[in-house]
């Protein structure tokens, strides 16, 4: 798994973890972008509205616009992305540690936040 703490050190970073969660912040400035990571099924809240570019391993690609103070699902994905905004992103994700179960399939494959 690509770790985004080890992809991105600069800009992502555990601020708590225990056996079944591990949040992250994450910042970045206008212009800045990561590596190809991955993120197992999450809660994002977002700190700041910003705007982003999301690409996803297969290439894919979808940009979002997020307002300050949304609450998103994302599930398990592997991508990339570049802050293609004027302001600042800061979010704060909730990974779950816990996979889903052998049947259970995911609500969406949505790049990026559903």
């Amino acid at each position: 798994m690509a770790d985004p703490t080890t992809t991105d050190p600069d800009k992502y970073k555990v601020i708590f973890e225990n056996e079944r969660v591990r949040v992250l912040e994450y910042r970045d400035e206008p212009g800045q972008s990561t590596r190809p990571h991955e993120h197992p099924d999450s809660v994002m809240y977002t700190l700041s509205s910003f705007e982003r570019r999301l690409v996803a391993g297969s290439g894919d690609a979808r940009d979002v616009s997020l307002a300050e103070g949304e609450v998103r699902w994302l599930d398990a994905q592997t991508h990339s992305g570049e802050n293609t905004g004027a302001t600042p992103t800061h979010v704060l994700f909730v990974e779950l540690k816990e996979g889903r179960s052998s049947g259970e399939t995911p609500a969406s494959s949505t790049l990026g936040p559903g």
